[in-house]
């Protein structure tokens, strides 16, 4: 081992080469380039391999890391990718937009001892990636079809995981959902310089060639009530995301062109998939010429400010009522934003919105870090006669998500949801108070990762497989 790891001493860490500014601030492709061969080898030979892993204890999949990376080192590909994806569904999407920076590269022992982490996003996407050209990922192949079937709502990472899970065991799958693409999230909201589109679409296209079926531009509660769905299916999934966005409640906010954050990447990812945006078109979601505020310090934030610079707008701000130290975003994709261009008003809040008809400008306040709240966080607060104004064509509320009106939204009363609106699960098990009906997601934890929503996706499986054993050996006893 020692022949081929444990070089951080000697070698430097390297990520992969980025696409000069000027470049990708003209287009929508992803951003870093790939490794090459003999840099994956090298960059993976830095791990430690640490007794105590840390990198795998922070990754919410326990992706078997130190090893995959030591087989990357010693140019055994194929086998480093089947032991990524054996511990995960979306080794690719993982790859590239995991924020690293907080859960695996973050706890890195060599980062911790200030060798510079080991980039493993980065040579999990080049593993992957490698086998896709290779031919090394090929559909499910199933020994033994079972007749009981399940029901899954929600195309996202949950859902996806999930219904995976589940057909490499037999069961019937089917998976339905209110878009007219799979991938939820990963299509909708997540811009293509962080995952090009064809990224999701190869996987989903995989899922259904390994005979699970999609149903689209379905509604669960429209189309069907939660209650009848059950009758079709032996289990049913509940993997819908929250994508209901949170209001900032201020004067003004009757104003037009202050989008939700959802809206406006939704537009643009579509138009991006060559589908007719009219509110695109005509200029309405669109920020060329025009002056852009975010309002908000997550990655969704991020994703609209970079979206907006690359639709040419005039100017691109980014307010954050706390300071940078404590910006719940990826510390990697602020560092992105400001390369493209972006202007961030720290320890900034807005207070009015001004306009006749459409916004026109923004008023905002300069915050102060006071004492930390309930969350541990330092509590924002308002500097006295700091008021200032900002001109603004578009403002986009970046603001988090909650849960839509769950119980009503499926037409199922009977559903226990919890205070903040999430479906309320059994901690174990992910089964609601339904029997046969399980939830996993951001619709159980609130808005998350996507990297955690696999992860709920793979044990929502574990339970449900468990749930169809019971149920076939209580029906054999009673026959």
């Amino acid at each position: 081992m020692n022949e081929k790891m444990l070089k951080f001493v000697k070698i430097e860490q390297q990520n992969p080469q980025k696409r000069a500014v000027d470049k990708r601030k003209e287009d929508f492709n992803e951003i870093y380039k790939e490794f090459i061969n003999e840099k994956a080898k090298e960059q993976s030979s830095r791990c430690s391999q640490c007794g105590v892993p840390f990198c795998q204890i922070h990754c919410p999949l326990s992706n078997n890391i130190p090893d995959w990376l030591k087989l990357t080192a010693e140019g055994r590909l194929e086998e480093a990718y089947h032991l990524s994806q054996s511990t995960n569904n979306m080794p690719e999407v993982c790859g590239r937009i995991c924020p690293q920076d907080r859960l695996c590269e973050g706890n890195c022992v060599i980062e911790q001892s200030g060798h510079g982490t080991v980039t493993i996003g980065s040579i999990e996407k080049y593993i992957t990636e490698n086998a896709w050209e290779n031919g090394w990922i090929k559909p499910l192949k199933i020994l033994t079809n079972k007749n009981q079937s399940v029901g899954i709502i929600g195309a996202g990472p949950a859902g996806l995981a999930c219904a995976e899970e589940l057909r490499k065991k037999g069961y019937q799958i089917t998976v339905y959902d209110r878009y007219d693409r799979p991938g939820g999230l990963l299509i909708y909201g997540i811009p293509n310089f962080k995952l090009e589109k064809h990224v999701v679409e190869r996987r989903t296209k995989l899922l259904k060639r390994g005979g699970i079926k999609f149903v689209q531009n379905f509604e669960v509660g429209k189309k069907i009530k939660l209650q009848d769905l059950r009758k079709k299916h032996d289990a049913l999934l509940i993997a819908t995301g929250v994508y209901k966005a949170r209001e900032i409640i201020l004067p003004g906010s009757h104003l037009k062109n202050i989008f939700p954050a959802m809206e406006f990447l939704t537009a643009s990812n579509r138009k991006g998939l060559g589908d007719d945006v009219k509110s695109f078109d005509d200029g309405t979601l669109n920020a060329k010429d025009k002056n852009v505020i975010v309002i908000g310090g997550g990655d969704t934030a991020m994703d609209c400010v970079r979206t907006s610079i690359r639709q040419d707008a005039k100017s691109v701000k980014c307010l954050y009522r706390r300071d940078r130290q404590n910006m719940p975003g990826s510390a990697r994709e602020v560092f992105n934003a400001e390369d493209e261009g972006v202007e961030f008003l720290w320890l900034s809040n807005p207070k009015e919105f001004k306009g006749i008809n459409k916004v026109q400008s923004l008023i905002a306040n300069k915050m102060k870090l006071g004492e930390p709240d309930d969350s541990g966080r330092n509590k924002p607060i308002i500097q006295k006669g700091s008021e200032f104004e900002l001109k603004a064509d578009i403002v986009i509320k970046a603001l988090g998500f909650d849960p839509e009106e769950m119980p009503k939204l499926l037409g199922e009363r009977e559903l226990e949801v919890t205070k903040w609106g999430t479906i309320k699960t059994n901690f174990d098990t992910l089964e609601t108070n339904i029997p046969g009906v399980f939830a996993a997601g951001d619709i159980v934890r609130g808005a998350s990762l996507v990297v955690w929503a696999i992860k709920d996706g793979r044990d929502a499986a574990t339970s449900i497989g468990k749930f169809l054993e019971n149920k076939i050996k209580k029906e054999q006893k009673v026959a």
